[in-house]
């Protein structure tokens, strides 16, 4: 009498083609003062990173340097250069400029003013929860034109890199984004993602899959700092 076939649970492959996305957000960046703007780039808040962010930016990328990584991207804005700065290091490599996963562009409440309209409870703010919707700010992104260039840069980076693994420092806003896209969710399901964690998804020719979020297993509670979901 033959044995009777066993059948295993597998592990996730990803599929011939695929691309792999550790999307990283960048570490925490210098506090907002009132009276003070950020310096801007293209019209969007450009701090640096705080101390903090700094530790965290060591900590990601310690963690990422046990990653096989083909390819490192950054957005125009300094604090994703800054968290990624490690990691470039030890790879010994530059980093490629990906402009449209930049943050979501804020309007009139750019350059630290939105941190104080929030912690004020402004009924803008109120209102753009509410409606998730960061266009309810004037002068803001729309949902769909960050829906858009957010699509775009995914699939520029698909077509670069496929059967490779990239590490991607973005922003709260856009990788926010590109979960809700991944997993047709409501608007800001993902938005909000901790400073300096990992989210790691799947693009394929079909679909993307959201594989993990949030993670921050290499941070210690006093480095795991609850972040605003505008930054």
């Amino acid at each position: 009498m033959s044995e009777a076939r066993e059948f295993r649970q597998h592990r996730f492959v990803p599929p011939p083609g695929a691309t792999e996305l550790l999307l990283v957000r960048h570490g925490e960046s210098a506090p907002a003062v009132e009276g003070e703007l950020f310096p801007l780039v293209d019209g969007h808040g450009d701090p640096p990173l705080s101390d903090e962010g700094r530790k965290q930016a060591r900590r990601v990328c310690a963690r990422l340097a046990h990653e096989h990584i083909d390819a490192v991207y950054v957005t125009p804005l300094r604090r994703t250069r800054e968290t990624a700065q490690p990691l470039l290091e030890r790879l010994g490599i530059e980093p490629r400029v990906e402009r449209d996963l930049r943050e979501v562009y804020l309007g009139e409440w750019e350059g630290g003013v939105f941190r104080q309209k929030v912690s004020e409870g402004d009924p803008i703010a109120r209102k753009m929860v509410e409606l998730q919707r960061w266009d309810v700010i004037p002068g803001a992104e729309s949902s769909e034109a960050l829906a858009t260039r957010v699509r775009a840069a995914v699939e520029r980076l698909a077509a670069a890199h496929p059967d490779q693994r990239v590490a991607v420092f973005a922003h709260g806003g856009t990788i926010g984004e590109i979960c809700a896209l991944a997993t047709k969710s409501e608007p800001w399901a993902f938005v909000g993602a901790d400073n300096a964690s990992i989210t790691r998804v799947v693009v394929t020719a079909k679909r993307w899959i959201l594989r993990r979020f949030n993670d921050t297993g290499h941070l210690d509670g006093s480095l795991c700092i609850r972040p605003a979901p505008w930054e």
